[in-house]
């Protein structure tokens, strides 16, 4: 009688739990990291199609050093990857704070943390104390240590969606319920 009890308690912790926590990590997101990466965005653009030199320089460090900071022999690939990325850096925070088509909003910015990662390391020749180490004592190292909880943010949201309080949830509650009129 008391296992049963104690089951149910938290067979209801559970459901509370998986329902709250993508709520939760969207919450924190916007809380922790919307401005973060529309700040960054903003840095990219001069008018909506029109990158600025900054964006280059963020995005393609080394060219824009081999090219002696001249971006008149940057062309449409390098275009498209920069509006590309700066759209995605207002376009997918904003999906996932409202919880729309949340599990790949989220999957869409781990892709995005990754290649920011590669960028900062690769092209920006970060240096090991800011790229740091896992399961060392440190715990404020800007690559390592801050974008693997960022990685744990996301990943809850690819695995859970959107949760309580999103718009997934509203979509889905009224197809759901239209469907069974």
């Amino acid at each position: 009688m008391f296992n049963d009890m104690f089951a149910t308690k938290l067979d209801r912790i559970n459901a509370v739990a998986l329902n709250a926590l993508p709520l939760l990590a969207r919450f924190t997101f916007a809380a922790v990291l919307l401005r973060y990466f529309w700040t960054s965005a903003l840095t990219k653009l001069e008018r909506p199609l029109t990158p600025s030199f900054n964006a280059y320089a963020q995005i393609f460090p080394r060219k824009m050093e081999a090219a002696g900071y001249d971006i008149s022999g940057f062309g449409a690939f390098e275009w498209g990857v920069v509006m590309a990325g700066t759209y995605a850096e207002f376009l997918l925070p904003l999906l996932i704070v409202l919880g729309l088509a949340t599990r790949l909003a989220a999957l869409g910015m781990i892709g995005f943390v990754l290649v920011q990662s590669l960028t900062d390391v690769i092209g920006h020749g970060l240096d090991m104390a800011t790229i740091g180490a896992l399961f060392d004592r440190h715990s404020d190292a800007l690559i390592f240590d801050q974008r693997a909880l960022w990685g744990m943010v996301l990943l809850t949201l690819v695995g859970l969606g959107g949760g309580w309080a999103s718009l997934d949830r509203l979509i889905f509650n009224r197809l759901t319920n239209t469907e069974t009129r």
